[in-house]
């Protein structure tokens, strides 16, 4: 081949590895400051749970639930990111160093952590616009929770009153996280 050529292909295929699925394509902050995270860098090929959390809401002990399915899964390819808010009734009044000191003493969280985000309305994240365009809604209150694929696609859309042991999003995420093989065999026939 020629170099041209060989040039060409190896552009184009540099195009293809950068490609950044629209979902993940945001740069936040991390909580407490520091160098802002591309989604889509940081979590390229991951299974993303996507959560706007709480410190003082009835659905704030969803912390532990979050932890361990991310404890449980990351090494599958799990990553859960938590972006707390204010935006439901007041229940996330506090700075950075607050919310970072009350997830880790109180439920051990270490799934990583984003600055305070507006998640709803004409003040939405960019981010969350996009996930509220891409799945119908926006949060309605704290602990909501959009899981998006390894392709960087939605899967589904979680209200807050379901918890992280919940069957529905145990199964998405199970069925997320799994490679094309292992879902072809959870089909009732396949391998027969």
């Amino acid at each position: 081949m020629n170099r041209a050529l060989l040039s060409l292909i190896a552009l184009l295929a540099a195009e293809t590895a950068s490609a950044c699925a629209p979902a993940l394509d945001f740069r936040v902050e991390p909580l407490g400051g520091g160098e802002p995270v591309h989604l889509c860098e940081a979590y390229a090929d991951k299974v993303v749970l996507i959560v706007n959390t709480a410190s003082k809401c009835a659905f704030t002990d969803q912390y532990a639930g979050l932890e361990a399915m991310y404890d449980r899964h990351r090494d599958q390819g799990l990553v859960v990111l938590g972006f707390p808010s204010n935006d439901f009734g007041n229940q996330e009044p506090g700075d950075a160093d607050q919310i970072r000191d009350f997830c880790r003493l109180t439920y051990s969280v270490e799934f990583p952590m984003f600055a305070k985000t507006h998640v709803r309305g004409d003040r939405a994240h960019p981010l969350y616009r996009r996930l509220a365009a891409t799945a119908g809604e926006y949060p309605q209150w704290n602990f909501h929770k959009y899981l998006i694929g390894r392709d960087g696609r939605l899967v589904a859309s979680f209200a807050s009153h379901v918890p992280p042991q919940s069957s529905a999003l145990a199964e998405a995420v199970r069925g997320a996280l799994a490679t094309p093989a292992e879902a072809a065999g959870r089909r009732p026939g396949a391998g027969e």
